[in-house]
């Protein structure tokens, strides 16, 4: 709905109203707001916006139409085209939405369908739980490139869904390039430090959305997710062997302890200090 560099926003934010915003990072946007009345005026930017309303009704006029997004609705703005933004009622209305460069779009899109495709006109409002949990994970960690990849093909495959008038379409099989992907895992499995898309090019000869794809097929989670946990495992080690929380968040590749902390929490249900402090207990 917002243009996070500020078209479009007619006035400062008043009390209890905010907006955060992070990046863009390779074609990719992080935007939240809080927000009352009416405070986006008739605008439009070069990029999809795809978000999820979180709290209130937001309404904006969009297509001709006055569109209504309700809490837990995906709401998708396509590039260049003109809308507003506003409460639909006295209260606050908030959300979360990812700006993505159409160019992210169209390169993830053949991983998805087989072939060349144009770019989606999705429907502005819709029920689509897979696409507002994409949108949501993708506020939970660091932009790291292989995470924005895996973001980017899940975006891409939602956007298919919510084609305006359209059926859901049938994702085709999955065809998997074997010894690519195992050079991939293992490449993933050697290196405790973020691991960048072209390096991953490199070694497994496969475009960055098509081994995202085939990846998923052979080992059900993404190449992103695989390096964070076989990251994760070696800090464990580390920290049943007394290291300090800070050393091994570096030696894993974060570049802050407060990073590590989140990342570890979220994966074993512990921050690593507990963690630390448990196996010393055991010990």
């Amino acid at each position: 709905m917002a243009d996070a560099r500020g078209g479009g926003l007619e006035r400062s934010c008043r009390p209890g109203e905010w907006v955060e915003a992070g990046g863009p990072v390779d074609g990719v946007e992080l935007f939240r707001a809080r927000l009352r009345g009416r405070p986006y005026g008739r605008h439009r930017h070069d990029v999809y916006a795809v978000g999820v309303t979180e709290v209130g009704v937001q309404a904006f006029e969009y297509r001709g139409t006055v569109e209504r997004s309700l809490p837990g609705q995906v709401f998708v703005l396509h590039p260049d085209e003109p809308h507003d933004g506003r409460a639909d009622g006295p209260g606050v209305f908030g959300y979360r939405q990812i700006y993505v460069a159409p160019a992210r779009i169209a390169d993830a899109l053949p991983a998805v369908t087989g072939r060349p495709t144009p770019l989606p006109f999705a429907a502005p409002v819709t029920d689509d739980p897979s696409l507002a949990r994409a949108v949501r994970v993708a506020f939970e960690g660091t932009p790291e490139p292989l995470a924005l990849d895996a973001l980017v093909l899940r975006l891409a495959e939602g956007l298919l869904r919510c084609g305006a008038g359209s059926r859901v379409r049938a994702v085709p099989p999955c065809r998997v390039d074997l010894p690519a992907v195992e050079r991939g895992r293992e490449f993933l499995a050697s290196r405790l430090a973020v691991v960048r898309s072209t390096e991953v090019e490199a070694v497994t000869g496969l475009d960055r959305f098509q081994f995202a794809r085939q990846f998923r097929f052979v080992h059900g989670t993404s190449p992103y997710r695989y390096s964070v946990m076989r990251r994760l495992d070696v800090a464990r080690r580390r920290l049943r062997e007394g290291r300090p929380l800070a050393e091994t968040a570096l030696a894993v590749g974060f570049a802050d302890q407060a990073h590590f902390t989140r990342t570890f929490k979220a994966a074993f249900g512990m921050p690593p200090g507990r963690y630390a402090s448990l196996n010393r207990t055991r010990g």
